[in-house]
């Protein structure tokens, strides 16, 4: 067991049950949490209200407990965190690190994108509203440097948050905070040490990262595992029209979430369960053995 504490955490957006690729991320960040002989919590993101689909947060829970993914202490909602995001915002204002932003999103529509298809915001707010126009949202000014941080899986990597992101949102337009912000407070107040996370989420953490130097906020150990795709290359999601996990056969599929992972069980596992294949991987985990491919196509069988 390590000497420091670890406490990992699967947090899901309950826009609709889980699929496969959702069980590989979370099937990672419980088995990393365990081999450490640590915590493993779950929250819900349903930070974005509008793209939440009612009981999608309890068949996650039921989905979770199937596959025999059990977390400690109780479930985080976002939701009902607002309080703790608007304090976390006063303390940027107070620190001069955020600007209020009055840019609709049909005026940034032909701003240029990232790689990762964001908005690359040309700083049109940055040194004040224009003439005649009111805050919508509010933005985290970041530096013209290269961000240097490591992953446990890709490595050593760097991000210029000004050329590749350009200031980004903390407070929505809507008036919802904005998940990065939310992320950083809930990892910091659940005293979150390690995350272990899909691949499509690599890049967020040099913002991350940012805003817990802001905010005081310890830095956490990240690691990013493969994605799964659909047979058009697309990642597994309710936009892809991704299927729910089974009810039935559920080793078979935990088992291809482990392949996934380059933990794939032995021959004598071919026909165990969850709590048979959790055991056995939890007593193999290597965070070294995943694959470093960003994408891997459906393995489900």
């Amino acid at each position: 067991m390590n000497s420091v504490p670890y406490v990992g955490r699967f947090a899901p957006s309950p826009t609709g049950p889980l699929h496969v690729g959702s069980l590989v991320a979370a099937v990672a960040s419980f088995l990393d949490a365990r081999a450490a002989g640590g915590r493993w919590l779950v929250r819900m993101e349903d930070l974005d209200r509008p793209r939440c689909e009612p009981g999608a947060a309890d068949t996650i829970l039921r989905q979770l407990e199937a596959y025999g993914l059990h977390w400690d202490g109780t479930v985080l909602y976002q939701s009902q965190r607002d309080d703790a995001y608007a304090a976390a915002l006063d303390a940027l204002k107070a620190c001069g690190a955020v600007y209020p932003c009055a840019c609709t999103r049909s005026q940034l529509a032909q701003a240029p994108r990232n790689h990762e298809g964001e908005i690359l915001y040309p700083g049109t707010c940055r040194n004040g509203l224009p003439p005649g126009t009111i805050a919508r949202a509010w933005r985290v000014r970041v530096a013209d440097a290269n961000f240097r941080f490591h992953d446990r899986i890709h490595g050593d990597l760097e991000q210029n948050l000004a050329r590749d992101v350009g200031d980004f949102i903390v407070k929505r337009a809507d008036g919802l905070f904005a998940y990065q912000l939310a992320v950083v407070v809930d990892d910091a107040f659940q005293d979150i040490t390690h995350v272990v996370r899909g691949a499509d989420l690599l890049w967020n953490t040099p913002r991350q990262m940012v805003l817990q130097s802001l905010l005081g906020l310890p830095t956490l150990v990240y690691a990013h595992v493969p994605l799964v795709t659909n047979a058009a290359g697309q990642k597994l999601s309710k936009q892809t029209l991704a299927p729910t996990l089974p009810e039935s056969g559920r080793g078979a599929v935990l088992a291809q979430a482990l392949v996934v992972l380059g933990h794939p069980p032995p021959p004598e596992l071919n026909d165990a369960g969850p709590p048979e294949l959790l055991a056995w991987a939890g007593a193999h985990w290597r965070i070294e053995n995943v694959p470093l491919r960003p994408a891997i196509a459906n393995a489900a069988p």
